[in-house]
């Protein structure tokens, strides 16, 4: 039997009396790599912030690693970064370590000194992203790309078993973003971090992906990526609610 690290149930939410998700039904299995795409107001960011228990459903059930969210505890076990995550300016005042060591504030405490055994699992995380060179260096001095990776580590260094990334690659070049694919690829394969990636970018993550999910308000599609890429542009339109063309990735 697949464990599940989400399951959600009949989950539905209005917003200003507009329903933004109607119904959804979603299990993310263990050690699955899933994206989440669908069209601009399709819900995405409502589904995650639900299961990131930031807002309640009007209506439906949520369970996190086998427990309901409303008794859930263990929030060290959901790592999140945002696509804002990397908006930081060159004079923010911070090193790569001190901003990963915030990932650990909410297990030891504010004003506390680190111990010698945090100090390694700040430096293992930031080396598991392959930024272990960048370690004291100001973090505004990095690249979009580099900065992502960051704060990757920074939710590593609590040893998650879900990472939810919104659109992580927005203003990232193209060869960053073919880098951050592929540390996200070994992170879940080598070891077994259960992701969610909402995102535009199809084309590159179902080269990696192990289920695609299409949300508009409903669910319209849950599947392999196989199967997801071989939908006609017809079907994809009646899921977007507008036309859409399918671009071919030359990598």
């Amino acid at each position: 039997m697949t464990e599940t690290v989400v399951s959600m149930n009949n989950i539905s939410y209005a917003y200003e009396r507009k329903n933004v998700l109607e119904n959804v039904n979603l299990e993310i299995p263990k050690g699955s790599f899933m994206g989440l795409v669908g069209p601009n107001g399709g819900g995405k960011t409502t589904l995650i912030k639900i299961i990131l228990g930031l807002i309640k459903p009007d209506s439906g059930s949520i369970q996190l690693l086998g427990k309901n969210i409303d008794t859930f505890r263990d929030w060290n076990k959901i790592g999140f970064v945002s696509q804002k995550a990397n908006a930081f300016n060159k004079g923010f005042p911070a090193t790569v370590f001190e901003v990963v060591s915030m990932g650990l504030t909410a297990k030891i405490g504010y004003l506390k000194f680190f111990k010698a055994k945090h100090k390694q699992k700040i430096l293992e995380a930031i080396e598991q992203v392959g930024m272990l060179e960048f370690a004291y260096q100001n973090i505004g001095n990095l690249s979009g790309g580099q900065q992502q990776r960051i704060f990757i580590a920074r939710s590593l260094v609590n040893e998650p078993e879900l990472l939810i990334l919104d659109e992580p690659t927005v203003g990232v070049d193209a060869e960053n973003v073919k880098r951050f694919y592929e540390l996200l690829h070994r992170l879940n394969r080598e070891q077994n971090i259960t992701l969610l990636l909402v995102t535009h970018d199809t084309g590159t993550m179902t080269e990696h992906a192990t289920d695609i999910v299409c949300l508009n308000r409903t669910l319209h599609f849950h599947g392999d990526p196989q199967t997801y890429t071989s939908l006609s542009e017809k079907d994809l339109s009646t899921i977007y609610g507008h036309p859409v063309n399918i671009v071919i990735h030359d990598h």
